[in-house]
């Protein structure tokens, strides 16, 4: 499937240029909103995955730091994603020869998967019916993951 003529209408979209017209608009709605939703994402994936590594927060359960920071992480996700399609869209067919944007979104896509298929449904139940190498297995797996994902975005930045 060619995705060529979805980013040329994406960049030609209200959304592409409304980005490309208004610097102001891509840069308070578009970057500043990515990067607060990554800080929250990044500590809701740091305070669970040292939590479960048991080295932050011991005297609160597990399982209530992973619950509430879950709940923060897909707020945050759904951020990154409304601010990161803005963003894009602006510059639609720079990102479609971008080896680095479809590195990240390789990452992103896996580490949505990781979260939605393996961590939350695993740390829904009692986490002392769990396996400890299993969670700190799991809490390895999700930092390396997500530090994927902010790598391979950044660096789209350093890409051109």
């Amino acid at each position: 499937m060619e995705l060529l003529p979805f980013f040329e209408w994406a960049e030609t979209s209200f959304l592409g240029y409304i980005g490309k017209t208004y610097g102001g608009v891509y840069a308070t709605f578009g970057q500043s909103i990515h990067l607060m939703a990554l800080a929250v994402l990044g500590g809701t994936v740091l305070v669970t995955d040292l939590r479960l590594l048991n080295l932050v927060l011991k005297d609160v359960p597990s399982e209530v730091v992973a619950d509430q920071a879950h709940r923060w992480f897909r707020i945050a996700l759904f951020f990154i994603l409304a601010s990161g399609i803005f963003m894009a869209a602006a510059v639609a067919q720079r990102m479609y020869y971008n080896d680095f944007f479809w590195a990240k979104m390789s990452a992103l896509l896996v580490g949505i998967l990781f979260v939605f298929a393996v961590k939350r449904p695993l740390l829904k139940g009692n986490h002392s019916e769990i396996n400890p190498t299993v969670l700190k297995l799991v809490a390895c797996a999700s930092i390396v993951v997500w530090f994927s994902v902010a790598a391979t975005g950044r660096w789209i930045g350093f890409s051109g």
